[in-house]
């Protein structure tokens, strides 16, 4: 979060058990239907969308196969891919803003679900537009020290047309608008750089903290809840951890 490298997070994300690392495939997978959908079909040199989405399955070691064959399965029952993508906010402990985006073939469960979670991590789920006017959306590239340099990486990623470069303990932090998101990502690719994350999303743009335990308590439960969900894409937060 704020001030703190963003690298032990990915991490320990990616050392997650084989359940979680389930859990985060079967999400991805619906991130590719959705993808092949609605960005053109299955050819990824043809479909940005697509591309971008095998990326970030690539970022969280999906497996190769495991990728085409959620690809080869979208395209060819196409008709049958019906999720659709929701976002709910609200407030979680100690005034922490929470967006929550999901991809569901059900609305009113994980409408329900969502709520739920808010309302066992101490929070409660608000209204839409509630919180996101606090968050901005941006394309974030993260790649680790030892696979590139500095000076390189930062013109590099500035020819492209990245916003900002950041380094921090760990790595490189790159962040564009979510227009110049691909033409980035694709630039470090090219070089053949490998990329520790690379995703649009949502950063605060104010943090808050949490004071007691009770309050540490209530918020990782909220986020243990939201995680065990399969309907839930991304979680956005402001706490600083």
């Amino acid at each position: 979060m704020a001030g703190h490298s963003k690298f032990a997070n990915i991490k320990h994300r990616k050392a997650k058990t084989d359940a979680a690392k389930g859990r985060i495939f079967t999400r991805l997978g619906r991130e590719l239907a959705m993808a092949v959908k609605h960005g053109g079909g299955g050819d990824p040199e043809a479909n940005l969308r697509l591309k971008d989405a095998i990326a970030k399955c690539k970022s969280e070691n999906m497996p190769n196969d495991t990728i085409e064959r959620s690809i080869k399965k979208a395209a060819g029952d196409i008709d049958n891919v019906n999720f659709e993508a929701a976002t709910y906010e609200g407030y979680g402990p100690g005034g922490v803003a929470v967006i929550v985006k999901v991809l569901t073939d059900n609305r009113h469960r994980a409408a329900a679900n969502v709520r739920h979670a808010f309302t066992k991590g101490g929070g409660n789920m608000g209204t839409p537009g509630c919180v996101s006017f606090s968050f901005r959306e941006v394309g974030q590239i993260m790649v680790e020290t030892e696979h590139a340099d500095e000076d390189e990486l930062m013109l590099l990623t500035a020819d492209a047309g990245a916003d900002d470069f950041i380094a921090q303990e760990g790595g490189f932090e790159i962040l564009t608008s979510p227009e110049n998101f691909s033409a980035v990502r694709e630039a470090i690719e090219a070089a053949k750089i490998p990329m520790a994350s690379a995703e649009i999303t949502m950063l605060p743009q104010t943090y808050a903290t949490l004071s007691t335990p009770e309050e540490l308590k209530q918020m990782n439960k909220m986020l243990d809840i939201l995680d065990d969900e399969d309907d839930v894409q991304n979680v956005y937060h402001n706490w600083e951890e």
